[in-house]
């Protein structure tokens, strides 16, 4: 995989971090996010991740969700 071979490279002592990002042709900002997440993740860390957010606090509860639905749907002319 790109990511691993590149970490790889880059971990190794005297690796010149802006040159391999240009034989990768990956823009530092992500060299260095992969190489973050490979030392705290390891090889798992690698692969894509969602950046979907873990809660949605601002999610209306599926009681009331319901409700409205129902209503929604008795009194169509309602919008």
């Amino acid at each position: 995989d790109l990511r691993i071979k590149f970490v790889a490279l880059a971990l190794a002592e005297g690796a010149n971090i802006t040159a391999l990002c240009e034989d990768f042709n990956i823009g530092r900002t992500t060299a260095y996010k992969w190489l973050k997440r490979y030392k705290s993740e390891g090889s798992d860390g690698m692969n894509n991740q969602s950046r979907r957010p873990h809660t949605s606090p601002n999610r209306t509860a599926l009681e009331p969700e319901g409700q409205i639905l129902a209503l929604n749907i008795e009194h169509t002319g309602w919008g």
